[in-house]
């Protein structure tokens, strides 16, 4: 647990004592902080309690001195509408405030490595790590990837903290404590909690007012947003942009063009890494998170061959595209991370032959980024199967162009698509086709493009439920 100074005798109010809310109310008390904390679910209040922390409905007062409200990001304190704790705080003038800033004024003197983005972020949180990890460089990785931010060890001067972002963890943050700071890219998502498009892309472009004179920005390339976001960077003098991407050159940046990772930040490109050698990392998506993770890794100084290797030997995130079996020429992945379109759409375009399940509560924006795959991406979906609350949504969204069943759950989805699969390759194979997959045979993909909340607790449960009914499935009989 990270230690905490300067807070003796100091009042904090806690609400929210999930994982981050927790981690913060014990790391202050260690700390000499007077804590009161809270939560609406009377089960973590419990839990909570158990772990010697002092419980005070909030609504009820006192704690009008407090120094700041420390507010789980999952609870909101603007859009679509304040939680009551918030709006108090707010009227108390006391500011509020994430587990993070905690972190970034704990006086370490460790890197700070804050990444964010709307799709990748985990992916590129971990990759870092693990590039550290294979060069001997100490990494503390946790934020909203987890674990929480105070619950890690600090790495030391020669380590590095690499803290997954959230847009609303950002929006909670005011200490300039990021070396390197990464945005990957935007597209439309938790337009809810920021007011719209415009607040989202506000909120992630925050991170870069975050950071210490001289850091670096490594910012994506390859959509309008960032691409916006990076001129308005050049123009501010204070930082060394490292713009990056996943489908070609970018002048002064890091990006992958024909499967090779280039470094472009000198005077003459040089090549960092053949993603071939990288399973862990298929697609054009990837492909981009890939470059911010070498971007980072260079600017901290890492050699090219301990990235090379960090990214050969990077194992893959849980729930996303994790193959979890293979039953003849049939490959069943689990992308349940997916929750919105575009990072479906990103999971399709690496494959071929795709039985696609999608579905579970749509996020603000809708299904609109389908339509537009019409010829592209969607192209690849031989049959979709969808669930969930957002099932005849998507089926609007893609009639006439995919056919699709509604299967309503996911176990009767993964039921479906298993024997549609298997027949497809079985008519394949008895025409001659080839037999290699995913090329040759087919994919059973999970990627929901939504979010989980409609039938699972997350969209880790939802995954876990993916895997428990594939690994059910009975093999054909030869």
């Amino acid at each position: 647990m990270i230690h905490l100074s300067g807070m003796e005798g100091a009042r904090f109010a806690v609400m929210g004592l999930g994982g981050s809310g927790l981690a913060a109310a014990r790391a202050l008390a260690a700390a000499g902080a007077s804590v009161s904390a809270w939560d609406d679910d009377a089960a973590r209040r419990e839990a909570a309690r158990a772990e010697g922390v002092t419980l005070q409905d909030l609504m009820s007062g006192g704690w009008d001195d407090a120094r700041a409200l420390v507010l789980s990001p999952g609870i909101p304190h603007t859009f679509p509408a304040p939680h009551p704790v918030a709006e108090k705080a707010r009227g108390l003038g006391i500011p509020i405030i994430c587990d993070i800033e905690l972190l970034a004024g704990s006086g370490s003197d460790a890197r700070f490595i804050g990444i964010t983005g709307t799709n990748g972020k985990s992916t590129v949180t971990a990759l870092i790590g693990h590039v550290f990890e294979i060069a001997g460089r100490p990494a503390a990785v946790g934020g909203n990837l987890g674990p929480a931010a105070l619950l890690l060890d600090d790495p030391g001067p020669e380590g590095a903290f690499v803290l997954e972002l959230s847009s609303y963890q950002i929006e909670r943050l005011a200490t300039r404590a990021f070396d390197i700071a990464v945005l990957i890219n935007i597209s439309p998502d938790h337009l809810d909690r920021h007011g719209g498009i415009d607040g989202y892309v506000a909120a992630k472009e925050g991170l870069f007012d975050l950071t210490r004179p001289g850091a670096i920005a490594v910012i994506g390339a390859d959509d309008a947003h960032c691409h916006a976001i990076e001129e308005r960077l050049a123009g501010r003098g204070d930082l060394k942009v490292v713009p990056i991407s996943g489908a070609g050159p970018v002048p002064g940046g890091v990006w992958v063009e024909d499967g090779h990772v280039i470094d472009g930040r000198g005077e003459t490109s040089a090549l960092i890494a053949d993603l071939k050698l990288a399973p862990a990392l298929p697609g054009l998506h990837n492909a981009q998170n890939a470059a911010a993770a070498a971007a980072v890794a260079l600017s901290a100084g890492i050699a090219p061959a301990h990235v090379a290797e960090g990214l050969a030997s990077y194992p893959g995130l849980p729930h996303r595209q994790e193959t979890v079996r293979r039953i003849g020429q049939v490959t069943y992945i689990n992308d349940s991370k997916a929750t919105n379109p575009d990072a479906a759409l990103r999971a399709i375009a690496c494959y071929r032959n795709v039985f696609w399940i999608a579905g579970g509560r749509a996020k603000d924006g809708g299904f609109v980024e389908l339509t537009r795959a019409r010829g592209t991406e969607i192209t690849r979906v031989i049959h979709a199967f969808l669930i969930g609350e957002a099932a005849g949504a998507i089926a609007r969204a893609l009639d006439g162009a995919v056919p699709h069943t509604l299967a309503r759950t996911l176990d009767a989805a993964v039921g479906q698509a298993h024997l549609m699969a298997q027949a497809a390759v079985s008519a394949d194979a008895q025409a001659g086709a080839s037999a290699e997959a995913p090329a040759g045979g087919a994919v059973v993909l999970l990627s929901p493009a939504c979010a989980s909340f409609d039938q699972f607790r997350d969209f880790a449960d939802r995954g876990e439920a993916f895997r428990g009914a594939v690994l059910a499935l009975e093999e054909p009989a030869p």
